[in-house]
């Protein structure tokens, strides 16, 4: 008897611990607690979500096998149009129920744009919830503050900017949002004006309990909100007492610092490194940071990349991780481990490197959901960014990967550094994330900065808790470029595998390098398609175009316009100009444009030997090119020559004559003579090629 008693109290508490975890609210305070709760992401979520996307992605992108995979024009794309109450109402998102909104972000281009009405439908009411002003709504703080309703960069155009709401908005039974412009036109394929957007949100089982959002409930949780900005503002770690791991070394070529923790049921919840070494650019690429948890590698990445600074150093500061002015890097991803972990800070460069280091651990209640973290990196080295052989209706487009993962897990963010070496954009790529062998991609975006919370390329500085854009200086012109973006509520669940890539999708033909790093959770016995880079970190890293287009005659004695290095310039601009269309060798030029009578640019070449060199190439003509002449190692190199052509781009030989060249560097200058009468504005001049052929 007593044994049957004790059973059914037994019974009955197992039921009421499983009764009270499967039955949990899910409401505007819990998602904001978990917002900022780092832990939070270390445990397979409970209750159970997907995360899909909404966005107007050009609906040509049907399947990976026919044409259109890469189609570019990304805007005005709608579900449907309603008609309520006279109105015209464009809908960007219909959801069933229950879920929640995680993520909103829009841009818009042309007139009118932005001048529209937002509506926020929920459970299927007929009056929306939210009703106002589109940017009101996402970026000017009409439901929460900064960080959670905000623009970026705040040094752009705030037409130019990209606009993110990450305040949740939790639905129980049905979510629609609307967008009412008068300025939208529709005639088949041809839209107007350009309206962007990306809607991340959950999706929980039928029968998870949502409390949806309005505007009482927002009344109710504001303390909250306002916390919640504060606190993601101030990502220092504040949490349980922790204990100190200290390190410091000067790593040899080979070396490495490291860390071995052996303590039971621990979190890594904090980790701070920073280095010293003649050569910092390169360190921050050679030196890597490696972990093991329990005896399973899941983390191997440049400790540049890591931290989010690329291989130069650029202040930032998100939730997860902050790069300080003098260059200390901080990190607060939270690492478990059941039984022991080891770190190591590995030299694989070829100078010495000072590396301080410092970990905190606390204790941590491993569950059977719990999750080790990982890191993958890969660089794809000076990759032509054109496919040689176009399949899609002349695309040269193509996807690459971040990571593929297999077992269960989160995909909890990632970032790029691009060097680009062209006068061009680089990243109007799309995201697209398979998750558990989906044809099609439950993520596919707008564009990579779009992805990354920015707009139009812009290459203005911007930090933020879950986005970041330490340098833009590669966005128009050759130079580096870093993209972060780091997910809270918007991480993604798998529970069989993730497959996450994304376009790169470049307005020239040019080579660039392109690092990609990946951040995720995953159950034990994972396991991923990234090995270690170890011979890529070696290369020494591209801080100029010339690193990866060495300014260097071939051995046929071409030296492609393109290639040759700016060294001076007193007037315009000069960079590399792009295009099958014209002719060009390579499909490009050195072009010098709005330059001034009596500007000069000077660039520099290098050939391998010394002697006299009979020297030819061909120039470009235009309507709005000028009247120049040449100098080879400050002497003069052939006629004056008249770049005016009224009606057509293309190319015409020209003689430079006979000169005496160095073995290495040699310098060729440009002059602005004048202008012909009949030429537009623009003084420009192009450079397609030169031909050295050696006499004596």
């Amino acid at each position: 008897m007593k044994n049957n008693v004790l059973f059914t109290i037994l019974s009955f508490c197992i039921l009421a611990i499983l009764f009270s975890c499967t039955n949990e609210r899910v409401t505007l305070e819990t998602l904001l607690e978990e917002m900022t709760d780092r832990e939070a992401l270390t445990y397979f979520p409970e209750p159970a979500y997907t995360i899909k996307q909404f966005s107007s992605y050009d609906r040509k992108s049907v399947s990976p096998e026919k044409n259109g995979w890469f189609a570019n024009r990304d805007y005005t794309h709608f579900i449907r149009e309603d008609t309520i109450e006279g109105r015209h109402e464009f809908v960007l998102f219909d959801s069933e129920g229950p879920g929640g909104i995680v993520r909103f972000w829009m841009t818009f281009a042309g007139q009118g744009a932005s001048e529209g009405t937002l509506r926020i439908y929920l459970d299927n009411g007929e009056e929306p919830v939210i009703a106002d002003s589109v940017l009101k709504i996402l970026s000017g703080g009409l439901l929460a503050g900064e960080p959670l309703s905000t623009s970026v960069s705040p040094e752009t155009e705030y037409q130019r900017r990209g606009h993110n709401l990450y305040l949740p908005l939790p639905y129980a039974e049905h979510c629609k949002i609307t967008y009412e412009c008068d300025a939208i036109e529709i005639d088949g394929d041809k839209r107007k004006p350009s309206i962007y957007y990306n809607i991340n949100y959950r999706t929980y089982a039928k029968g998870t309990k949502v409390e949806s959002f309005s505007t009482k409930v927002l009344t109710g949780a504001k303390p909250l909100v306002e916390k919640t900005c504060k606190t993601l503002l101030r990502p220092d770690f504040t949490g349980k007492k922790a204990e100190s791991h200290s390190g410091s070394q000067i790593l040899k070529p080979g070396d490495h610092l490291t860390f071995e923790l052996k303590d039971k049921n621990k979190a890594i919840r904090k980790i701070s490194v920073k280095l010293a070494a003649e050569n910092l650019n390169q360190a921050l690429r050679s030196t890597v940071f490696s972990s093991s948890f329990d005896g399973n590698q899941t983390i191997w990445v440049p400790v540049g990349e890591f931290f989010g600074t690329g291989y130069q150093l650029f202040p930032s500061k998100t939730w997860y991780s902050e790069v300080s002015v003098d260059g200390q890097m901080t990190a607060w991803w939270i690492m478990p481990y059941q039984d022991n972990c080891t770190i190591k800070l590995t030299n694989y460069g070829e100078q010495e490197v000072e590396v301080n280091a410092e970990i905190h651990t606390t204790d941590y209640n491993w569950k059977k959901s719990s999750m080790y973290f990982g890191v993958a990196w890969h660089e794809h080295h000076q990759i032509h960014s054109a496919k040689p052989d176009p399949t899609q209706d002349g695309d040269w487009h193509f996807d690459v990967n971040y990571v593929n993962l297999e077992g269960q897990g989160l995909y909890v963010g990632d970032a790029l550094t691009v060097f680009n070496t062209a006068d061009a954009w680089w990243g109007e790529g799309d995201e697209k994330i398979f998750v558990d062998g989906e044809a099609f991609p439950s993520c596919i975006g707008t564009g990579t900065e779009d992805y990354y919370g920015y707009a139009w390329c812009r290459p203005e500085k911007f930090s933020h808790p879950f986005i970041a854009q330490p340098t833009g200086a590669g966005n128009f012109h050759p130079g580096m470029t870093v993209n972060m973006r780091y997910r809270a509520l918007d991480a993604i669940p798998f529970t069989t595998r993730i497959q996450s890539d994304i376009e790169l999708w470049h307005w020239a033909q040019t080579i660039m390098n392109y690092a990609m790093t990946s951040y995720w959770y995953a159950k034990p016995s994972f396991t991923y398609n990234i090995k270690p880079g170890v011979e890529t970190v070696k290369i020494p890293v591209a801080l100029k175009r010339s690193d990866i287009y060495p300014p260097v005659v071939n051995e046929q004695g071409i030296l492609e316009g393109e290639m040759l290095e700016v060294v001076k310039i007193d007037g315009g601009t000069a960079g590399v100009q792009s295009g099958k269309q014209f002719g060009w060798s390579k499909n490009a030029q050195l072009w010098w444009r709005h330059a001034e009578k009596g500007n000069q640019l000077e660039m520099r070449f290098y050939i391998k030997e010394e002697g006299t060199y009979a020297t030819t190439g061909k120039l470009t003509k235009a309507a709005d090119y000028g009247i120049v002449r040449f100098e080879l190692n400050g002497k003069p190199a052939g006629r004056s020559f008249n770049g005016y052509l009224p009606d057509d781009v293309k190319t015409y030989p020209f003689n430079f004559g006979t000169h005496k060249l160095n073995a290495g560097e040699n310098i060729l200058t440009v002059l602005i003579v004048s202008k012909d009468p009949k030429a537009k504005p623009g003084n420009m001049a192009g450079i397609d090629f030169m031909r050295f052929e050696k006499i004596k």
